[in-house]
Order: structure tokens, then sequence, then C-alpha cells
């Protein structure tokens, strides 16, 4: 499959800024599975763009915008090629060990009901049958919210409510694949097969299974990645591979506004 993507986040202020600088992780790298065709970064302003790689293999841009600065638009656009795979990686680069995943953060730290939630699921099954249904009973306890996701919500407070952002899905199988007794990481990307074409980037989690290697579960959908999402890139957690992330120099406030279109084509 072809997918097409454009990724618009515009910044305004209300004062004028004297610097801006901003981590991107808003580049997909090739892999077995995904052929990056075409993929451009684009500023409405002077700006310095510096690639790196970070330590969990992700591809980064910082950027660096001197000011007077009233707004920045970020525009990101491109091809990717994609094949199905039953969500098993092959050809990912991955400079950590996959035990580093049973590692929890504040947002990710699975309290005593979640914990009992993926035993739940999981108990007496083979791994990978224990890891698709966990995806499962996360994909139907709660009922999918649009939205931009609640800064700082943790799984515990995010397992408590009825309703979920797809962050807090990914998040919530994340914590209780740990809990589970097994490696699992929070994946950023964009997909075109979401429920009412949802216009953010998308969230999606990868666990570790002996012998297949990592697979990918995207609770939002209930199954496994295939063809139509692309994987940009992965971290501990939601925080640790948000798309854009950074600071600025000057007073007043901002405000943020994120377009995103993904289309698919056979």
């Amino acid at each position: 499959m072809r997918l097409t993507i454009d990724h618009r986040t515009t910044y305004r202020f209300t004062a004028p800024q004297g610097r801006v600088v901003q981590l991107l992780r808003m580049t997909p790298r090739n892999t077995h599975d995904q052929t990056v065709a075409a993929w451009d970064i684009n500023i409405d302003c002077d700006a310095r763009l510096r690639e790196h790689r970070d330590g969990f293999g992700n591809i980064t841009t910082m950027l660096y915008a001197e000011g007077p600065l009233s707004g920045i638009e970020i525009s990101v656009s491109g091809e990717v090629v994609t094949s199905s795979s039953s969500g098993v990686l092959h050809g990912t680069f991955e400079p950590l060990p996959a035990a580093l995943f049973l590692r929890s953060t504040p947002a990710t730290h699975a309290e005593p009901a979640l914990a009992a939630f993926a035993q739940a699921a999981t108990v007496g099954r083979a791994p990978i049958a224990a890891l698709h249904a966990l995806n499962a009973a996360v994909h139907e306890r709660f009922t999918l919210v649009d939205g931009r996701p609640e800064a700082g919500l943790t799984v515990t407070a995010a397992f408590a409510r009825e309703t979920a952002t797809a962050r807090d899905l990914a998040q919530m199988f994340v914590a209780a694949a740990r809990a589970a007794g097994f490696p699992a990481r929070y994946v950023t990307g964009y997909c075109d097969a979401l429920p009412n074409g949802r216009p953010t980037p998308h969230g999606w989690a990868d666990a570790w299974v002996e012998g297949l290697g990592w697979v990918g579960f995207d609770p939002t959908l209930g199954r496994s990645p295939e063809a139509h999402h692309v994987r940009v890139a992965v971290a501990l957690d939601a925080a640790g591979c948000s798309p854009v992330a950074g600071s600025r120099l000057g007073e007043g406030r901002e405000w943020l506004d994120v377009e995103v279109q993904v289309s698919g084509q056979d």
C-alpha cells in the first residue's frame, strides 16, 4: 500500500518570541515492511535543521529558529510504501535490548487494578495469544474519544475512566503488557484506517515475543497494525516519542493547532 501523509503543526504566540527550539520526531525509517519513497520537512520561517538519531534509534530533527517570531508552522509531507506482516516487525534498527522495555515510567506504572486486568486477560495463554487477548480486552473495555489527549494523564487515571483516546489505549496496553511480563513500548506514526478519520498522529504499541521478536498491537482498532500503519518513533511512553517537543524564549502564551491527512492506495 502507498500512504500519502500531510502533517501540519502550527504554533501561535501572544508575544514575539526571541528563539524557538524544537525536537522533531517526524521522520519514518525504512524497514523490511515500509519504504520511505519521499519525505520533506518544511518550516515557514528561516530555520536551521539538523538530523540525528536518538538512543531508541529514532530519526530526530533539531529545529532552531531565531526571532522575533509571532508563530511558526512545521509542515511534513511524504509517501511511504508498506506491506503486511501480521504485525511482526522485520528489519528495524534496534540499538537497545528488549528487556529495557520492561521499565515503567511515571505515566505507565501499572497499579494493582490494571495489573489484575492484565493477569486476567493473559493467564494460561501462550505468549502471542496472551498479547492478542490483552489487546482485544483493552479495545473492548473503553469507548474511543477523539480530541487532544490530556497532558500528563497516567495509565492509572485513564484506566479508571470509561472513555479513552488512542494514546491512552496504547499506554494502557504497554503498562498491562509489562505487568504481565512482556517488554513493551509506545509507537507513534500514522494510520489511514482509524474510526472517524481522526485528524491526529496515531499511537499504538509493540510487545516482545520470544521467537518472534517485536510485534505490533493497536488497541484502538483491536488488532495488529498492518499495511495501513506507518511507524515513525518508539519510546518507553508517549511523551518519549511525541512528534514535537521543545522550548521557546519569550513571554506570553502559545496556541497549538495540528492537522493531519493520511490517504492510502493499494
